[in-house]
């Protein structure tokens, strides 16, 4: 089995949806393969945070009949050729309205869909519980950066045009806390940056946003879900940090964020 074969199956190996045979295949693959292992271990992580601090928001009714409507539609038409679909859909070459549903990785990104509305931002939340919902829902697979690199130089032009602020970008790799990159984020319903750091095998996001009066020292909010979330205001900058990380530990990473950069 080589890993275009193991990807596709990992979500099914996780819900113990394989047979005997192809799942030990599988674990024979992952067994010599860390990327795919570390692909099935984000899975992992991302299922068990849903499952354990995922917030539940019922659908408005009109939403949920019309999907409920085009599920029972896509079930009831007959199945057909790649051909006949894209006949029936008007482009050549392409498949109809729901001629995709039935694959596995259409049914994955359906899946995905839900889990992300499910963790969208809800305006008026108390903005320690958005912060936890950003970080859990970054933890989804290909979710985390939309920049993936530990280059600062790299990190710091992506958001130009991208947001109404600069946000200062640092590597902290030499102390054991590297760069990973980047991506847009929400919080309070606009956009913020948000870096992304590691420290061995757990995340840490950090998010900026223009501080609108914030604090400025150092504040700890309640524990969240399991989580540590430590703010602060800066040079007219909030920031906001999150992880599951030790307490103790990223109370040292918000201090060497604090700190003053070293002289260029």
């Amino acid at each position: 089995m080589d890993c275009n074969q193991a990807r596709p199956q990992l979500q099914s190996r996780l819900d113990d949806a394989l047979a005997a045979e192809p799942a030990a295949a599988l674990d024979g693959h992952l067994a010599h393969c860390p990327p795919c292992r570390r692909a099935f271990h984000t899975l992992k992580t991302a299922q068990g945070a849903i499952r354990e601090h995922a917030d539940c928001f019922r659908a408005p009714g009109a939403l949920r009949s019309r999907i409920l409507a085009e599920l029972a539609a896509a079930a009831a038409a007959p199945p057909v050729s790649g051909r006949g679909r894209a006949r029936r859909s008007g482009h050549p070459g392409r498949l109809g309205r729901w001629g995709w549903f039935g694959s596995g990785a259409a049914l994955a990104a359906s899946l995905t869909l839900v889990i992300t509305l499910t963790l969208a931002p809800v305006p008026g939340a108390p903005l320690e519980d958005q912060v936890v919902s950003a970080h859990i829902r970054s933890l989804m697979e290909n979710h985390l950066m939309d920049i993936a690199s530990s280059d600062r130089h790299t990190v710091k032009p992506w958001f130009n045009g991208r947001l109404d602020l600069a946000p200062p970008v640092r590597d902290f790799e030499a102390v054991g806390f590297p760069l990973a990159g980047g991506r847009l984020d929400v919080l309070d319903q606009r956009p913020v940056a948000a870096l992304v750091y590691r420290r061995r095998q757990h995340v840490i996001n950090l998010f900026i946003a223009p501080a609108d009066g914030a604090a400025a020292g150092l504040h700890e909010a309640s524990p969240t879900r399991g989580y540590t979330v430590l703010y602060w205001s800066d040079g007219g900058l909030a920031d906001w940090l999150v992880s599951d990380l030790e307490r103790t530990e990223l109370l040292e990473f918000a201090r060497l964020l604090r700190s003053p950069p070293p002289a260029q």
